[in-house]
């Protein structure tokens, strides 16, 4: 018998379904959710992650129970054995756990053998030694656990490609030689997202004992159609209301505002559901590698933020129609590590590439910030370098103390001059006419992007409403706001006084 039959078998027989119009039934896994353990448990390769990602109300936290106690009382168990489940809140933690307790106590056989703890979140087998509980990311610690099987439950609510508690209960699982993670999740937002990174690197199929099973409708189809519906659904009119779903489209089809979210929850689509500024197809439609920007008129867009986090400046130049852009990012090389596990964002990996300039101490230092531009302009005229006017008094002192004569210009942040340089930078990228060769520092930037309007419908970048950092695509949107002066204005990088 086969390893996958064999647990199909086991769970048919011992587990019955503990909620919903059929409660208290025998469970009669669907032929999906069988091609879905034979996946897991059938791999030439062993499986050392399985991936399962789809719509809601599919049924998930039901089938990674299943296999939860598959491992905790059943044929998959191992002595002594810990077992745990990860989410990000402890609401959703209890969510995985109530549904395999009620499993256990409904089952005649199960329930003989098994101890629920309500108060600790934890299901104990004595007669193996097996310990499986509930952890989730406002925990104080997951360290010095050492699971043998692990669920990360609703992973795509992670922002940013890392998660304290997924890279400690997956750094732990090293004592064991047959370990196995259940990543089961509707999609996260972002390509940048933790979820996302794990889907794309599984999609390369690099590592055979990584298993994918992504069930996320095409985003050229009528996202209102039916089949469109089905292909993230699996469970669609079966055990999850058909009604319920096509209401929900119905909202979407009616109030564009719900439309993001019926995206990314129904059909299971990387779609922000905070009006993003710009889309990731057209983002990466336009990722081509830049021409270099060596003896070219250039425009620049500088935002300083805090002398703490990330400072950006933005380089454009039009050539043969199109714009090419070069970003250069500075941080403080003090507490990098820490501002990378605070944020979830890779800053330390990427100052390792290149593509993040470090300056000494706990703050970026604009000596280090003027050295480098000067550098930078000594191949290429910058005919006007529009910048926030946040603390650009502190800048300017160092411009002056390095002997620099620039043509700066501020640029508002707000409603007015913003909007028309947001209007031109959307134009450019709906029509393909940048080329910004998908540096991650900018692509992170604009994943994170996210815009207000005022009454007149005019818009701006909103920092406070973004998930994480927006300077980079600030600094864009100002960079391409330099083409409002013609080139001929400009003699040597100067701006002419008339």
């Amino acid at each position: 018998m086969k390893r996958s039959t064999r647990n199909i078998n086991w769970i048919e027989h011992h587990c019955f379904i503990p909620e919903g119009r059929d409660v208290g039934k025998p469970v009669k896994l669907r032929p999906w959710q069988k091609k879905e353990l034979r996946k897991i448990y059938d791999n030439p390769y062993g499986t050392r992650r399985a991936i399962l990602s789809f719509g809601r109300k599919n049924g998930k936290t039901a089938l990674v129970a299943f296999l939860l106690l598959l491992h905790l009382c059943g044929p998959e168990s191992m002595a002594n054995s810990q077992l745990f489940s990860a989410a990000q809140s402890r609401d959703q933690a209890a969510i995985l756990f109530g549904l395999a307790a009620k499993m256990v106590r409904m089952s005649p056989s199960l329930s003989e053998y098994v101890t629920v703890r309500d108060s600790g979140k934890q299901l104990h087998c004595p007669e193996l030694g097996t310990l499986y509980r509930a952890l989730s990311a406002e925990s104080s610690t997951a360290f010095g656990l050492s699971p043998v099987f692990v669920v990360h439950d609703e992973l795509g609510q992670v922002r940013g490609p890392r998660s304290p508690l997924y890279e400690a209960l997956e750094t732990a699982v090293a004592a064991h030689d047959n370990p196995l993670s259940i990543v089961i999740s509707t999609q996260a937002p972002t390509d940048a997202d933790l979820l996302s990174v794990l889907i794309d690197d599984a999609k390369v199929g690099t590592d055979k004992r990584v298993v994918l099973s992504l069930y996320t409708s095409d985003e050229s189809a009528d996202p209102f159609d039916k089949a469109t519906i089905k292909q993230a659904n699996p469970a669609f009119g079966d055990f999850q209301n058909s009604d319920e779903v096509l209401a929900m489209a119905e909202d979407a089809r009616r109030m564009p505002s719900r439309e993001a979210e019926y995206r990314n929850l129904i059909l299971n689509q990387r779609v922000q559901t905070n009006n993003p500024f710009i889309s990731r197809g057209v983002w990466e439609a336009c990722g081509d590698t830049p021409a270099p920007y060596y003896n070219e008129m250039v425009g620049i867009g500088l935002d300083l933020s805090a002398r703490a986090d990330l400072t950006a400046a933005v380089l454009s130049f039009e050539r043969d129609g199109l714009r090419h852009v070069h970003p250069f990012f500075w941080m403080p090389e003090l507490g990098l590590m820490e501002k990378s596990r605070r944020d979830r964002v890779p800053y330390d990996l990427w100052a390792e590439q290149g593509f993040i300039k470090t300056t000494p101490g706990g703050s970026v230092d604009y000596e280090f910030v003027v050295a480098d531009l000067a550098e930078i302009f000594e191949d290429c005229i910058p005919h006007q370098i529009m910048f926030d006017r946040w603390r650009m008094d502190v800048f300017q002192k160092e411009i002056d103390r390095a002997g620099c004569d620039w043509p700066m210009e501020p640029h508002g942040q707000g409603f007015k001059d913003m909007s028309p340089a947001l209007d031109t930078l959307e134009a450019d990228l709906l029509n393909n006419r940048i080329r910004h060769g998908m540096n991650p520092v900018l692509t992170m930037c604009a994943a994170n992007a996210v815009i207000t309007r005022d009454p007149a419908g005019n818009r701006k970048l909103d920092k406070h409403r973004a998930n994480g950092r927006i300077d980079g695509m600030v600094a864009l949107a100002m960079s391409v706001s330099t083409n409002g002066r013609q080139p001929e204005q400009y003699a040597s990088g100067r701006l002419l006084t008339l």
